[in-house]
């Protein structure tokens, strides 16, 4: 399955990645042109054990949450193009000077999954999808990204960047409702969708 396949990379991509040196890899907006590899392997960056190992968990669960929602293809066809959007909207965030982790494009994964969901799935689909829709937009509101860039908190042993959640929803939502208009046309000319 794509999907499955999707967050496999990025798990395998955050495993290797663990033992290379961040500041080759994660996003630096002084380096988005010339080092154009960030757009992708930010995603790769851990800054701690603790950031590590959460980030996988929860791409199991958006791994799981995909294949649950048999979610085809074209969405993880999204996803992946969701990818490098969500570092790039970090340059709306100038002061962010260094990012890195899954947690933003797992963000873009949960946003395309509920966004077809809700828009191709079945009912019992669509009610899950925009379930988790709503607690996805609620979190992102709560978690206030226009604010400082980087947050400390006592469940953290790092700063959070609460842009990336943000920039990885916006990208995911963005992705997917592109593929579905263009598939939408596709179908309306009687082309292969």
């Amino acid at each position: 399955m794509a999907w499955a396949a999707v967050a496999g990379v990025l798990v395998g991509g955050t495993l290797l990645a663990w033992w290379w040196p961040a500041v080759a890899l994660d996003w630096q907006p002084a380096h988005a042109i010339g080092q154009p590899w960030r757009w992708w392997t930010a995603a790769f960056v851990h800054w701690s054990v603790q950031h590590l190992f959460a980030n996988l968990a929860a791409a199991l669960v958006v791994a799981g949450f995909g294949m649950a929602g048999r979610l085809p293809g074209s969405a993880a066809l999204a996803w992946l193009a969701a990818w490098p959007l969500t570092h790039g909207l970090l340059l709306l965030q100038p002061a962010l000077a260094h990012y890195g982790g899954l947690s933003g494009v797992l963000h873009a994964g949960v946003a395309v999954a509920v966004v077809h969901m809700v828009v191709r799935g079945d009912h019992r689909q669509r009610w899950v999808g925009a379930c988790v829709l709503a607690g996805l937009l609620v979190k992102l509101v709560l978690e206030a990204p226009w604010g400082e860039p980087l947050r400390r908190s006592a469940e953290w042993d790092i700063a959070v960047a609460p842009i990336g959640h943000a920039a990885g929803a916006v990208a995911g939502f963005g992705c997917v409702l592109a593929l579905l208009a263009l598939s939408r046309g596709s179908a309306i000319r009687g082309l292969p969708t």
